[in-house]
């Protein structure tokens, strides 16, 4: 089992920055890959970034590339998730999830273990 907590969620104006971290704890030698989805009230969980666990690779959804920042550091088992240029349309619930083995990578049914997710909102 792997445990997620996510912090760093908050209220910002248009423009503005938030940084959220996902620390994760428990079995995380299995960890392959950890990603970030987001949940607007009404709508669908959504892909937003993807970093390998053990490479270099990081992946983004166009709604949010070149202004979103994927980051991890393996000695705190935690990812990072820097939004930059904030807009309304990137409010949600923001969460952290798991792969423990190569998959779909956007798709949220192929994650293992998500956190309790943390709210962004961005008032225009």
């Amino acid at each position: 089992q792997v445990q997620l907590v996510e912090s760093g969620g908050g209220s910002v104006q248009a423009g503005g920055s938030l940084r959220l971290s996902c620390a994760a704890s428990g079995r995380t030698s299995s960890i392959y890959a950890m990603g970030w989805f987001r949940q607007a009230p009404g709508k669908e969980r959504e892909f937003v970034a993807v970093i390998s666990w053990s490479g270099p690779s990081t992946y983004y959804s166009d709604s949010v590339k070149g202004r979103f920042t994927i980051s991890r550091d393996n000695a705190k088992n935690t990812v990072y998730l820097q939004m930059n240029r904030l807009k309304p349309e990137d409010t949600a619930v923001y969460y952290c999830a798991v792969l423990v083995r190569v998959g779909a990578f956007e798709v949220p049914d192929e994650y293992d273990y998500w956190g309790q997710g943390t709210q962004v909102t961005v008032s225009s």
